[in-house]
């Protein structure tokens, strides 16, 4: 089993929205990706209310059989469309993959 872990600190604007709505459309859009994309076998996605240092604003954990569904899943013409919009609006992103 492969997880995937990914944060975003999102600009205070964006596309001509706040950030509260951006990160809302963001959320919205990665959630919709579960019934889209068969290689994914969980996805959770949601808004930090830790506003601590450090902290980021949106995080996303999913999790795929195998390295291969990870990497189909990357290039994704639905996951692609949301990583566009995703570029839009942060300004900071970490990842972490790891194998269980």
């Amino acid at each position: 089993m492969v997880k995937h872990i990914v944060m975003w600190h999102l600009k205070n604007e964006a596309n001509g929205n706040e950030m509260e709505q951006n990160a809302a459309e963001m959320i919205q859009k990665l959630r919709g990706l579960k019934e889209k994309i068969p290689q994914i076998v969980e996805l959770e996605a949601g808004r930090n209310f830790n506003h601590g240092s450090g902290a980021f604003d949106v995080a996303m954990y999913s999790s795929f059989k195998s390295k291969d569904d990870l990497e189909a899943y990357a290039k994704h013409p639905e996951h692609l469309k949301v990583v566009e919009f995703i570029k839009s609006v942060v300004d900071q992103r970490a990842v972490v993959d790891y194998e269980v």
